[in-house]
């Protein structure tokens, strides 16, 4: 009974292990940032934009975690989750517990350069709200962010 219990143990445990490697941390939000801002140093707004917004670019696109763009107006200028809002307007986007996510990142962007946000959202892959913390940081006039759920 005791083996059984403690093969049951370590089944468990590795399962808890294998759904943690499914999901992305924060410093591979961190990464995949500085890989988005690096990209628009070197090759420019509009292409880093595209590539953001193309679900089948895998340098941002990863498991759970993608790149948002957003300008200090809280338009979407690009959106590796939704490309659809692309072009919207996103200043009022409140979170499940009616925090204003998009003006906290602008906030955090502008005042700090850099920093997390954290609030509360549907996850792409089990499709029920998590808590989520966003990495964003300044360029420009706009912000570029990522985010890992907790």
């Amino acid at each position: 009974m005791k083996t059984l219990f403690a093969a049951a143990a370590i089944s468990f445990a590795l399962c808890g292990v294998s759904s943690a490697a499914e999901r992305g941390t924060r410093s591979e939000a961190i990464a995949m940032v500085k890989k988005a801002v690096a990209m628009v140093k070197t090759q420019g707004k509009e292409q880093t934009f595209a590539a953001i917004s193309d679900p089948n670019n895998t340098a941002f696109h990863d498991r759970d975690l993608y790149i948002y763009v957003y300008d200090f107006k809280g338009n979407a200028l690009a959106h590796g989750n939704n490309p659809k809002m692309v072009g919207k307007s996103l200043i009022g986007l409140k979170d499940y517990e009616s925090k204003m996510i998009v003006q906290d990142m602008i906030k955090v962007a502008k005042n700090q350069g850099n920093g997390w946000v954290y609030f509360k959202w549907p996850n792409p892959l089990t499709k029920t709200v998590e808590a989520k913390a966003g990495y964003v940081e300044r360029v420009d006039d706009y912000l570029i962010g990522s985010g890992a759920y907790q």
